[in-house]
């Protein structure tokens, strides 16, 4: 008698799951919803905005897809070219921002800098920054 594992036409047949990661525009729009929510701005323009958002991407969809996905979780709240913050969650230097010696180039200014500054948000890591940068996209410096 033939047992089922001998066919090599049987359907059945175990298959070995291979676990992959998220698509790259998820990721980056579960790190810019999680960005929105640690602003410490009670208001930004909409240029403000996406001041921040283009850390992440500079793609006018993914960037409109985070703002749509924001809104609809009640992240934020748009009124014509204002955003407003809802969650009054905010980004710790201390506990949520971590430090890296090395060669990076900045995500907002593009410098040369040595030590990157990354704030780890649940959906990843963002960065690098530099010092006065990383107090930019998350509000703590107001311009």
């Amino acid at each position: 008698m033939e047992s089922p594992d001998d066919d090599p036409d049987d359907s059945t047949e175990q298959v070995d799951v291979v676990t992959e990661t998220a698509d790259p525009v998820t990721e980056t729009v579960e790190l810019g919803v999680e960005l929105l929510a640690h602003l410490e701005d009670e208001e930004l323009s909409l240029k403000e905005t996406l001041d921040r958002l283009e850390t992440l991407t500079t793609d006018p969809a993914v960037t409109r897809e985070i703002l749509d996905t924001a809104e609809l979780r009640g992240i934020i709240h748009r009124d014509g070219g204002i955003i407003r913050p809802q969650s009054g969650q905010f980004v710790s230097l201390d506990a949520d921002v971590v430090t890296r010696e090395g060669e990076f180039h900045c995500r907002r200014c593009g410098k040369n800098i040595t030590t990157g500054h990354f704030v780890t948000f649940d959906a990843g890591e963002h960065g690098p920054f530099g010092s006065s940068c990383i107090r930019k996209v998350t509000g703590r410096d107001g311009n």
